[in-house]
């Protein structure tokens, strides 16, 4: 579709919902943009796989320390507080619920909740890695995507064809039309962009799209970088 929101006014959108006094883990590619838009005032503290709890945005171009970076090689500062732990603790931190929120990309996310996001056939990286542990270690787990792929094809199913990350984990999704909530119906739609309607987006999504009262616009800045 080409009337649908950017990357960028994606993870906006779902920096909104970060509540304030946060632990959370920001999935490698995409979903670490989401750190740049967090609320002003909001207190966050950010969770990376490799071993540092607490640190803060990019360094500006040319002022990185590259001891430091995040789980996808990424240069970061450190907020005051932050700390440094081993691989291990780190995972023992996921896997013992202590982050209250990962937020992940996805190739497909069933009705059920189920995730697809690491391996699309014979392509995709060796093995599923972290990703699995957060899904079932934090205590929710939200999704942002584009709405379709690059076929137009749609990334909302019914059921999963691609190997699964996590079963039933996804509680929210974050597109490039819809905010959509995973519940015991299914597919909830909560909010979708004000030009689209409901028929257009239930075109471009593989499963049905409840509705639960009065579906808001999906309202977001419109110069977003």
């Amino acid at each position: 579709m080409k009337n649908k929101l950017s990357n960028a006014q994606i993870a906006w959108r779902a920096a909104q919902d970060i509540e304030d006094g946060s632990y959370v883990n920001l999935g490698i590619g995409f979903p670490e943009m989401i750190a740049k838009f967090q609320p002003e005032g909001r207190d966050v503290t950010y969770h990376t796989e490799n071993g540092v709890l607490g640190f803060g945005k990019a360094p500006a171009e040319g002022e990185e320390d590259w001891d430091l970076i995040n789980a996808g090689k990424k240069a970061v500062t450190l907020n005051p507080g932050a700390a440094f732990f081993h691989h291990a603790d780190s995972f023992a931190m996921v896997r013992g619920g202590h982050l209250d929120l990962a937020v992940l990309g996805a190739y497909q996310v069933a009705q059920n909740g189920d995730l697809a996001n690491w391996r699309v056939g014979s392509k995709g990286v060796p093995a599923v890695g972290g990703a699995m542990d957060l899904v079932h270690g934090a205590r929710r787990v939200a999704v942002v995507t584009d709405h379709v792929t690059k076929d137009g094809g749609p990334k909302l199913v019914e059921t999963c064809t691609f190997p699964l990350t996590g079963v039933g984990c996804v509680t929210r999704v974050y597109t490039s039309l819809a905010v959509i909530d995973v519940t015991d119906r299914g597919f909830v739609l909560r909010e979708k962009l004000p030009r689209l309607d409901m028929e257009a987006l239930q075109s471009v999504t593989g499963a049905t799209l409840h509705t639960e009262g009065q579906v808001a616009d999906l309202n977001v800045p419109k110069d977003l970088e």
